[in-house]
């Protein structure tokens, strides 16, 4: 998904809309990107695809630049279009494909711009109960089947499907500022940290952060090397180091993508500034700090070490 520069409108008229489908169209071809479903908002799009060859990132940066080259010319502007990058989200397709579908088809009418899905023409909503050979370009079979094994029943299944609202956790999902990069059950996720690992806080990949072990994993691997209990980790007295409660700090700060108020609760500070100060202890202390150095090499042993068991 992506969303145009301070919420503008990325598409004006209707030949915007179809320039767009039709640039997607080309990607389809060119880069074997498998398109499942699209939706063209005013100021944002929506796309469900497959990438069997892995190249996405190939793939979104000729959707959005011939795009953005497209609207630049027609409108005689220059510069960005979109806000950014474009957002991905990794699908557990066996617990939430056809609730990602469902949700990216009802946005028009979830925004109020229609009373009808039908009556929206920008999303493929059509295409999935339509057997016109102009949608032959969509990769929709695997999802129809997924609705009903019987080809008859299909459309009306998938009507009555779409029908219905959306889980309130995908409206929860969706509508978060900081949206995660991977919609899944617990061991969906676990399973594409223990794949991907080796990927782990590469900065030139964004969405590496969640591949790393989440903040209670850290703590409770903090409090397994120190032999404390969480208790004990989370006391904090004026004069007095505490070297563990400080490493799981840094370690939180160091792999997560949280702010540090949010990293502060997970340790009951509620200052944001006494967070910052542990972070800036431990960085101080591992430039010259052997023993400290050392602590943090066991640890982040131990928490390798727990993501393969997983």
């Amino acid at each position: 998904m992506n969303r145009g520069r301070r919420k503008e409108n990325i598409f004006l008229s209707p030949v915007d809309h179809k320039n767009f489908i039709r640039i997607l169209k080309e990607a389809s071809v060119s880069w074997n990107l498998c398109v499942s479903a699209y939706c063209l908002m005013p100021n944002h799009y929506h796309l469900l695809v497959q990438t069997p060859d892995g190249n996405l990132s190939r793939c979104m940066r000729h959707v959005n630049g011939v795009y953005t080259q497209y609207f630049n010319r027609t409108y005689e502007t220059d510069g960005q279009l979109f806000r950014g990058r474009y957002k991905s989200v990794l699908i557990d397709a066996d617990r939430y494909l056809l609730e990602v579908l469902r949700y990216i088809h009802r946005n028009p009418q979830r925004a109020g711009l229609v009373g009808q899905l039908s009556d929206f023409a920008w999303s493929s909503h059509k295409g999935y109960i339509s057997r016109s050979e102009k949608w032959n370009w969509l990769h929709r079979d695997l999802l129809l089947s997924m609705i009903s094994a019987a080809k008859n029943q299909q459309k009306s299944r998938y009507l009555d499907f779409v029908s219905l609202e959306e889980l309130e956790s995908i409206e929860c999902f969706y509508s978060r500022k900081n949206m995660s990069s991977i919609l899944g059950s617990n061991e969906f996720k676990e399973s594409i940290k223990e794949k991907f690992k080796h990927l782990q806080y590469q900065d030139e990949i964004p969405q590496s952060r969640e591949l790393a072990p989440s903040p209670d994993r850290m703590i409770t691997t903090v409090c397994e090397y120190f032999k404390v209990q969480r208790e004990q980790m989370m006391v904090s007295k004026r004069g007095a180091e505490n070297v563990p409660r400080d490493l799981a700090i840094y370690l939180v700060r160091l792999h997560c993508s949280d702010t540090l108020s949010n990293i502060g609760r997970y340790f009951g500070i509620a200052n944001y500034s006494t967070v910052s100060s542990a972070v800036e202890r431990i960085k101080a202390r591992v430039k010259n700090d052997i023993v400290v150095q050392e602590h943090l090499q066991r640890i982040e042993a131990m928490l390798d070490k727990s993501q393969q068991q997983t």
